[in-house]
């Protein structure tokens, strides 16, 4: 049965009414809530506020690298220290270096661009973070949904936003209900705010619907596949922060490392890869493992062991490629509307300032009485913030890196090292993408096949065993998240003229292609997915749809 049979023979639906629904758990989501209802305490008024996370738990899905500029959650919380959040490791020195296949020539820190310095900086964990935030939020009465994915946006007669629904549970892989069927709930709100991150499920519907990226430049991603490791105590430096360029990418390829000391002998790293990227045979998970096969990165690891996986799209165009941020009846924020600053690597600053944002033009509409208005005081608050002025800053970033690695390190230095000198705080000159990521692949045969070493299980692993420590797990009897529009698509076109990329792009081993009775079918391992969406973006014909499992499922990340 589709869903919507299931809704017409089980339903109608239950319902929950609020003043503000929130999907999505992380950064954005739980700072817009927090700051409703500060606001709400301030001013002596009562605001209905829930927030609906997929995850088991609130930063069970959270991964980033992550160094944090405080600056938004000072904003959020002026006595987070105080209260105890955990940013705990301030950054003590920064490195960025340019590897050779055997070499590493170190940047002189006076040459370092503005955006590679971390001063005042916290490396930290980011689902730490979530979880603390979590906590502050239901503290202040905010009511957090866990285990609840919003699988549907709700409207009304006029074509606005009215809330969500979440998924149906307890439905087999043939579509039909079992014992322990039972329909999703409605969830109501004067507004509803999206939150789910990069490449959000909804989010995606929503811009198509309201046209919200008409006349910007396409959005552009990258993958970032991380691990976390504790190292023997004389290779911990707490609080170094390293980035690399060069090796292993060629020279057309965006991607680079990372490598974060944190305290406690753990070290953080990892490796992003360009979603634009033209060889079919390129595998990022592959070469992220190939990059922790550098002196320059091995010695920080080896002797160590690995404790944690992850992978993750990053919403990586900029400010050129932001969508108009509101539509009737609700808001995105955060990586939802790709906010993230890819100069500097880092989201969550952004993410807490736009949930900052939308909450306090949220708050005002609710009290002028003007629900259901499109929020145009959150975009205009934008326009006047410093977060406005951070990605201006770095609005040609991804674009000059589209011209080659040589012209993209030339440019971001002066961009980000020269034009800040002559007090230029925006470069006067703008750079536009035309075309989205997965249009750049090219036809396997044109292209140069890459043999990928395999594993030693000490510094190098594969797949599997690295989804085994992101402890991902998905109900095994539901319809599988990962679905075809055109089931004949991968083996005819994809696997025909490109090689079958996505047994490569996915870092988790989710696509396979095997033989039975001579011929190739396609196989999705759906159980192992960690909810990355890389295959959502790079698919070269767009046939993959992820869509939202039984929620609770995914990856179960500790202290990435």
């Amino acid at each position: 049965m589709t869903p919507s049979e299931l809704l017409a023979q089980y339903g109608p639906r239950e319902s929950m009414e609020y003043d503000v629904v929130v999907v999505g758990g992380g950064p954005a989501g739980l700072s817009t809530a927090i700051r409703l209802k500060q606001l709400a305490a301030e001013k002596g008024r009562e605001v209905n506020v829930v927030v609906l996370e997929k995850g088991s738990e609130p930063g069970a899905h959270i991964l980033s690298g992550a160094v944090m500029d405080p600056i938004a959650i000072t904003e959020l919380f002026p006595d987070w220290k105080e209260r105890g959040a955990p940013l705990n490791q301030p950054v003590t020195a920064d490195e960025v270096l340019f590897l050779s296949e055997a070499g590493a020539r170190k940047t002189p820190d006076g040459l370092v661009p503005e955006c590679f310095h971390n001063e005042g900086n916290y490396v930290i964990s980011l689902g730490a973070v979530t979880k603390w935030l979590a906590e502050q939020a239901e503290a202040l009465g905010v009511e957090i949904f866990p285990g609840f994915a919003a699988a549907e946006v709700l409207y009304d007669e006029q074509n606005r936003v009215k809330g969500v629904a979440t998924g149906n549970l307890g439905v087999g892989k043939d579509g039909e209900p079992n014992d322990s069927f039972q329909l999703g709930m409605e969830l109501h709100g004067k507004y509803t705010i999206f939150a789910e991150g990069a490449r959000g499920h909804l989010g995606k519907q929503l811009i198509a619907k309201y046209q919200l990226d008409a006349g910007k430049d396409p959005q552009s991603y990258a993958i970032g596949i991380k691990e976390l490791w504790e190292v023997p105590a004389a290779q911990a430096k707490p609080g170094l922060v390293v980035h690399t360029a060069g090796w292993p990418m060629d020279h057309e390829t965006y991607g680079g490392g990372f490598l974060y000391h944190l305290e406690g002998n753990k070290v953080t790293l990892g490796f992003v890869v360009g979603l634009d990227y033209k060889n079919p045979w390129l595998s990022p998970f592959e070469e992220m493992q190939r990059w922790k096969t550098h002196p320059a990165i091995r010695k920080h690891i080896e002797g160590g062991k690995r404790l944690g996986y992850g992978a993750r799209a990053i919403t990586a165009g900029g400010i050129l490629s932001l969508p108009t941020l509101v539509f009737p009846g609700g808001a995105l924020v955060g990586c939802e509307a790709g906010t993230l600053n890819a100069a500097r690597i880092k989201g969550s600053h952004a993410a807490i300032k736009t949930g900052m944002l939308v909450a306090e033009a949220a708050f005002d509409a609710l009290g002028a009485g003007r629900a259901q208005d499109e929020l145009t005081a959150y975009p205009a608050a934008f326009e006047q913030s410093w977060l406005k002025t951070e990605l201006m800053r770095s609005k040609n970033f991804k674009q000059w890196f589209k011209k080659g690695n040589t012209v993209g390190t030339l440019m971001t230095g002066i961009e980000q090292w020269l034009l800040p000198k002559l007090g230029v705080q925006s470069p006067p000159w703008t750079i536009h993408r035309t075309a989205p990521d997965h249009v750049y692949l090219r036809p396997a045969n044109e292209s140069t096949k890459i043999d990928y070493p395999k594993p030693d299980g000490k510094l190098t692993f594969d797949r599997l065993s690295s989804v085994f420590i992101s402890n991902t797990n998905h109900e095994e009897n539901q319809p599988a998240h990962l679905t075809l529009k055109d089931n004949a698509v991968p083996v005819q076109v994809n696997l025909a003229k490109f090689a079958g990329p996505e047994s490569r792009y996915c870092p988790a081993g989710v696509y396979e292609f095997v033989e039975e009775a001579g011929t190739q079918r396609l196989q999705i391992n759906a159980q192992n997915c960690v909810h990355c969406k890389t295959c959502d973006i790079k698919d070269p014909t767009q046939n993959i749809v992820w869509v939202t499992p039984e929620g609770g499922g995914g990856p179960n990340y500790a202290g990435m």
